[in-house]
């Protein structure tokens, strides 16, 4: 993209560089000579297959570590200039067993980071992927930034907003620099989870029926991985130029579990499939599954951004991508 040549950045770090978002901004990134980025990730969830293609680029560096490793965090941001915090726990529902995840590996997480960048001499702008878990159950849709009372409603979307909060305090006292960006659903063929990758990896084991969780009325926004790269790389552009922003990132639509449902069994050419619903947490998919949501993306748009798939096709193309992908290995 035309808009890499004019950041001013010699050396990015991108935390969860290895995982689904992180990699796919890894890949556009380093197609620009004129940075060198560096990975920091524990591969517990990422893929070092992701970004193998980079491993002997001489701008590109992967270190393996758990941002709970304080001391290798603080080294590593020491030197890089920027940073694209991605790293987290994407697993929504694993709050609900595991009460320490959401709070070690994205709170946690991100005070060590924000701690690593207010003692850097250099590094003090910052990006984070957020969520739209962090409205809730909003009652206006589609929702602004400037929604409230926000009342997220899993630990997951808890810890988020606790992190826009922490790193907005630090930015504005110890003068750093930072654009929180809440994501709505992100899909794409390297996404190995989601209800994309579920519907797929259930039916391949058995095309007669489907468990689909929740009552299949979900209704919420999904945003192809091509159009989230392009924003993010875009919101580049303006880093720096404002102490603490936020911006929507989404589509102008929305799409439902079961028609999502409908859309896999047709591209895997499936007939006579049973949908079963297994509703065990009225209508949610599990607990702390947000029902219905839309962002308002106005803000986004306003600085030349928008979504270029709409959730529907944003689906096909992904459900596309994945059964391609898969045949080509």
């Amino acid at each position: 993209m035309c808009i890499l040549s004019s950041i001013s950045m010699n050396k990015i770090l991108v935390t969860g560089g290895a995982g689904f978002i992180g990699s796919s901004l890894v890949n556009e990134l380093m197609r620009s000579k004129d940075h060198r980025i560096i990975v920091f990730d524990n591969l517990s969830t990422g893929n070092r297959d992701n970004i193998s293609k980079w491993l002997t680029s001489p701008n590109f560096q992967l270190i393996q570590a758990d941002m709970l490793d304080t001391s290798s965090l603080k080294k590593t941001v020491d030197t890089c200039d920027i940073v694209c915090h991605l790293a987290a726990n994407p697993f929504v529902a694993l709050g609900e067993t595991n009460t320490k995840i959401d709070y070690e590996q994205n709170l946690l997480a991100t005070y060590n980071l924000l701690e690593a960048m207010r003692t850097s001499d250099c590094c003090k702008k910052i990006i984070f992927a957020s969520s739209a878990a962090i409205y809730g159950e909003a009652e206006k849709m589609p929702t602004p930034e400037k929604y409230s009372p926000l009342k997220p409603i899993s630990l997951y979307g808890a810890s988020k907003l606790a992190c826009e909060a922490m790193i907005s305090g630090y930015c504005h006292m110890f003068d750093m620099s930072s654009i929180i960006v809440r994501l709505a659903n992100v899909i794409g063929p390297v996404n190995t989870h989601g209800v994309i990758y579920d519907f797929i990896t259930k039916l391949r084991l058995n095309s007669k029926y489907l468990d689909i969780l929740g009552n299949g009325e979900q209704n919420k926004s999904y945003l192809h991985i091509d159009d989230c790269i392009n924003g993010l790389v875009q919101l580049f552009g303006i880093l720096g130029k404002m102490r603490f922003e936020i911006f929507n990132m989404g589509s102008d639509d929305t799409i439902t579990v079961l028609e999502i449902a409908e859309i896999v069994i047709n591209e895997l050419s499936l007939n006579s499939v049973d949908k079963r619903f297994v509703n065990k947490f009225d209508g949610r998919g599990w607990n702390g599954d947000i029902r219905e949501y839309l962002l308002d993306c106005s803000k986004l748009k306003s600085i030349g951004w928008k979504a270029k798939v709409q959730s529907k096709d944003a689906v096909i193309k992904s459900v596309r991508e994945y059964l391609n992908k898969k045949i080509n290995k």
